[in-house]
């Protein structure tokens, strides 16, 4: 479904809206990869209920870092530096390739 203007005047999009900011692609990429791994790390953090005292402690980062990590500010944040976190809180990071449809990879 392409995208287009609704009766209301807004934007409507089909798929990810990283794809429509007119990024790089290996800029959109590393985004993707960011944010799921930060929404990863969020909820590793919501299911072990970890206050911002006990993040600092585990993650050996300062108040505002944590800040920074539970509000979403992934441009403060690197792939290698999310990944570490996960590590610290004790998941494994895993990485799978799937096969794009011929149409998608464009």
């Amino acid at each position: 479904m392409p995208n287009k203007r609704s009766a209301e005047g807004e934007y409507r999009i089909s798929g990810s809206v990283l794809d429509e900011l007119g990024l790089d692609r290996q800029s959109a990429l590393e985004l993707k990869l960011k944010a799921a791994l930060h929404q990863n790390i969020l909820g590793l953090i919501k299911r072990r209920r970890y206050s911002p005292r006990d993040l600092e402690r585990i993650l050996r980062i300062q108040q505002p870092r944590v800040s920074e990590l539970t509000r979403g500010k992934l441009s403060t944040l690197s792939v290698a530096r999310l990944l570490l976190y996960a590590d610290l809180l004790g998941a494994k990071a895993q990485i799978r390739l799937k096969r794009v449809r011929a149409g998608a990879a464009a």
